[in-house]
């Protein structure tokens, strides 16, 4: 859901994507969570990432 916030997607929108494949970065599923590795969405959102920074 925070994934989804960031993008101004709602929690319904943003299951429906994630369950055809169609969120707007990298789901990866765990049981019946989905999670969304924060680096992807950083860069998605136009945010360094601490980790990459020199």
């Amino acid at each position: 859901m925070t994934a989804a916030r960031a993008l101004g997607l709602g929690r319904t929108k943003a299951y429906e994507l994630a369950k055809r494949g169609e969120f707007p970065c990298r789901i990866i599923k765990v049981g019946d969570t989905y999670r969304v590795p924060t680096a992807e969405l950083l860069s998605l959102l136009g945010v360094e990432s601490p980790i990459t920074r020199n």
